[in-house]
């Protein structure tokens, strides 16, 4: 991930939730070219896509809280705080789908959707 990644509001992370994490990684890499570097998460695995040797985005299998749901890409926007960014939702007119919470060695996330009904991510990342 690049700097330009990190700043306040760039789409930080893209991330795919499937329940065919193998299909999903055959499928993109036949399509783009895709790299993967996978890592163990609890209960799973995690395929990191790389292009050009650089981590770009990442394919998981769908959680149990998501069952039921259609495969999907998410979008991670950078944000400097996500609990201050939680706080804003509803005044803008959004609704937190899930609360600010902590992924060790990575950061802090909330899921949030917009008075569209849009769904997206916010996330304020560790300083490494």
């Amino acid at each position: 991930m690049n700097n330009d990644c990190l700043k306040h509001g760039a789409f930080g992370w893209f991330e795919l939730m499937t329940t065919d994490v193998e299909a999903a990684k055959t499928f993109y890499q036949g399509l783009f070219g895709w790299e993967y570097e996978t890592f163990p998460i609890p209960g799973s695995e995690y395929a990191v896509v790389k292009v050009d040797g650089e981590a770009v985005a990442g394919i998981m299998k769908m959680p149990e809280e998501c069952k039921g749901m259609p495969p999907s890409w998410d979008i991670y926007v950078t944000v400097k705080d996500v609990d201050a960014t939680v706080k804003s939702v509803a005044d803008l007119g959004g609704k937190i789908l899930r609360p600010a919470f902590d992924i060790p060695d990575v950061g802090r996330f909330c899921v949030l959707q917009d008075e569209q009904g849009a769904v997206i991510m916010a996330m304020t990342y560790l300083k490494k």
